[in-house]
């Protein structure tokens, strides 16, 4: 239980974001508002008087890993209201999710060096108490981006705070997520007519995809099976090393057989001359965990999301094999461009 002496806000801090179903495309029709998806961690923040707290998505207190933030929030002369937001952190113009990862750090010692090094920011998008202390959540979009507008005109701070854009041009919104070198995800979809739902998938976001050829170093087998479970790719690095940058596991049941033949009769290849897989994680399997190096010959092209440090955030999806590619063609430079 909550100590007395802690203060309590107008909502609750255990209250979920609202959140996102994946789409392909952009929606049709009218009344759509179209932000930037961000990459960073998302926060709702909390002001009651002086006192302050950023939750993460999971409800777990993120105050003592951005302490820049809390503090930032905690001097504003506003004295209640609740927003909703990304945490992100910028490195010489470019957004690095893996300096925002390193502030998942257990000694507080560490994370303050980080925090005046790599310094967050929050990048606002959305209002669930008004800053005269009312809560807006059963409000359309359009009165709370009204309001967070008018939070945001004294509050702005291109150090620790800044207001996130938006449009309800559908084309503008299809640029966006067709701009090269973007510094965001995608574009997140919302009703101007909506309510703010916590909890709910009551958004639609659509991410910016690319599609990259990479050399299959090596692979693992499924579970407790003798077939191919997942593709282990790597691309050439400026020292002509192959690095592992990633993985694909999505293969059809009715391939695998095949496919599993075609692989084990190129092991015993270098496999990775750079950067390997890893070992075994806290939810693999000693079979899981073991990967077979193959001869370089085989290029597969696929598509991804996001990179962070050279490396697939996420799984790919293949989406062909590239017999007419030599391995060596598949260069880093391809996820840097």
């Amino acid at each position: 239980m909550r100590a007395s002496s802690e203060p309590k806000f107008g909502l609750s801090l255990e209250i979920e974001p609202m959140e996102a179903r994946s789409a392909e495309g952009l929606p049709e029709g009218p009344g759509w508002q179209f932000e930037p998806k961000w990459d960073g961690f998302r926060c709702l923040v909390f002001k009651e008087g002086s006192a302050a707290d950023l939750r993460a998505k999971s409800g777990k207190p993120l105050g003592r890993y951005f302490p820049e933030v809390l503090e930032f929030f905690s001097k504003l002369p506003a004295e209640r209201f609740v927003v909703d937001g990304e945490l992100v952190i910028d490195i010489d113009g470019k957004l690095a999710f893996d300096a925002l990862q390193m502030r998942l750090h257990p000694a507080e010692s560490r994370v303050r060096k980080l925090s005046a090094q790599t310094p967050a920011k929050l990048v606002v998008f959305d209002m669930l108490m008004a800053h005269d202390g009312v809560p807006i959540l059963d409000q359309d979009l359009e009165f709370r981006r009204a309001a967070l507008e008018a939070f945001a005109k004294d509050a702005v701070n291109p150090g620790r705070l800044i207001l996130s854009p938006f449009t309800r041009d559908r084309v503008e919104a299809t640029r966006w997520l067709s701009a090269s070198g973007a510094d965001t995800d995608g574009v997140v979809c919302k009703r101007v007519d909506g309510p703010y739902l916590p909890g709910e998938r009551a958004m639609v976001k659509v991410k910016r995809l690319r599609t990259v050829d990479c050399v299959v170093g090596g692979f693992r087998y499924e579970r407790n099976s003798d077939l191919v479970g997942s593709l282990l790719l790597g691309l050439y690095n400026d020292q002509g090393e192959l690095d592992h940058v990633g993985f694909t596991s999505t293969i059809t049941d009715a391939e695998r057989p095949e496919l599993t033949a075609k692989l084990e009769a190129l092991r015993g290849g270098a496999g990775f001359t750079g950067k390997a897989p890893g070992g075994p994680s806290r939810w693999s399997t000693s079979r899981s965990s073991d990967w077979e190096p193959l001869k370089l010959e085989l290029v597969v092209e696929v598509r991804f999301d996001h990179v962070t440090g050279h490396r697939f955030r996420h799984g790919t999806k293949l989406l062909r094999w590239r017999p007419d590619k030599r391995p060596t063609q598949c260069k880093i430079k391809q996820v840097d461009q």
